[in-house]
């Protein structure tokens, strides 16, 4: 087995995006006088849908409100908050890495290409990723396989030779069925996850290196 290209996950992957989420959700939710549960949350970090925190809240409040008005709010508060946003600790020397070795470099996220590129390019990284599959690419996001399947066909290579970055129950399912192996990084909003379905689990990428990764996948497929 020698791995040959990595593919991150974008939103709370690269850089922590869920934790400013779900706290400009929550301001909504305060604004009207409840609260939102972190697990009830969760089930939407990674994908789309699952939960409609605007339904939610309607019912909760017995008011009718302006789920687009809503929304918008939400989005200008998540924007607010990630103009200070920087990468996760280790990223950067990751793809430095990545790139070292030789591997190719791709992303697979369920956001929106517009968004994805605008982040990647305000962190100066956008020159890194050779392809970048999202949601405008595929009929269903992750935990549907399909991004991950496109990214490494795109990539020409098979997807064992690919190790998917993901911070999200939703977005590691789908890597592993696409069939790519799976390190999971949790950020603060997903650490509560079960990743027990991670090839690798860490804290941050900057716990372990690639090189690292590799062995360790190599090492577990020797004593099978």
């Amino acid at each position: 087995m020698a791995l040959r290209a990595v593919v991150f996950d974008f939103d709370g992957t690269l850089m922590d995006t869920e934790t400013s989420a779900y706290e400009s959700i929550c301001s909504i939710y305060s604004d009207h006088g409840q609260e939102l549960a972190l697990e009830t949350w969760a089930v939407c970090i990674g994908t789309h849908g699952g939960f409609d925190p605007y339904a939610d809240l309607q019912s909760r409040t017995g008011k009718s409100l302006d789920k687009d008005e809503l929304h918008k709010l939400f989005r200008e508060r998540h924007v607010e908050r990630l103009q200070s946003a920087s990468l996760r600790p280790g990223v950067l020397d990751r793809l430095e890495e990545a790139r070292g070795l030789g591997w190719k470099i791709g992303l697979a996220s369920s956001s929106d290409l517009a968004w994805i590129e605008d982040h990647l390019t305000r962190q100066g990284i956008r020159g890194y990723f050779e392809v970048v599959r999202s949601s405008d690419d595929v009929k269903r996001v992750k935990p549907d396989p399909e991004l991950y399947i496109l990214a490494a066909e795109a990539l020409g290579v098979k997807p064992d030779e690919a190790i998917a970055i993901e911070d999200s129950m939703n977005g590691l399912r789908a890597a592993k069925a696409a069939g790519l192996w799976g390190l999971a990084v949790p950020n603060p909003v997903t650490a509560q996850m079960d990743f027990s379905e991670a090839d690798i689990l860490v804290d941050g990428l900057d716990r372990m290196t690639f090189a690292q990764v590799e062995a360790k996948l190599q090492s577990r497929i020797a004593r099978k």
